[in-house]
């Protein structure tokens, strides 16, 4: 994509803020987007359920670092 702090990568950050791991898809990552995003919509949809309501901080560890992780993409 570019170097670290490159417009693209601005353009990763703000897409992983809507949707954990499509910052990381934009920049072809594929494996790193389903990680991101099966992790957070896990943890996300489990704690809807209200059983599992202390799983909502990983899920938003999990969004949190995809938007981290999108924004200081290096490209290596």
């Amino acid at each position: 994509m570019g170097q670290q702090g490159s417009g693209g990568n601005v353009i990763a950050a703000i897409c992983s803020i809507f949707i954990p791991g499509l910052g990381q898809l934009v920049q072809g990552r594929i494996l790193a987007a389903l990680l991101f995003f099966i992790v957070a919509s896990v943890c996300y949809g489990l704690a809807a359920t209200v059983i599992f309501i202390f799983l909502w901080p990983v899920g938003a560890i999990a969004h949190l670092w995809s938007i981290i992780s999108a924004a200081r993409y290096d490209g290596l």
